[in-house]
């Protein structure tokens, strides 16, 4: 597969590996957060850039999983 411009839009499949792909990092995040809050004197720096990253992933599950759900017109 090549690579995408910033206008190509991707399917179906490809929406639902690329989730597959970031809820499992969400959950990587989950573990290496509580391994390094466990530390005695967790690195306050390390413990803001992993939460920032992973409210950016969730934001980005998010506007997939938004891709997938069919338009609703009430």
């Amino acid at each position: 597969m090549g690579k995408r411009r910033a206008g190509d839009k991707m399917d179906d499949s490809e929406i639902n590996a690329r989730l597959q792909a970031l809820r499992t990092e969400h959950r990587d995040l989950d573990t290496a957060l509580a391994a390094l809050q466990a530390q005695g004197a967790p690195d306050q720096l390390q413990l803001a850039r992993l939460k920032k990253r992973k409210l950016r992933l969730r934001d980005e599950i998010s506007v997939l999983e938004d891709q997938l759900l069919p338009d609703i017109i009430a």
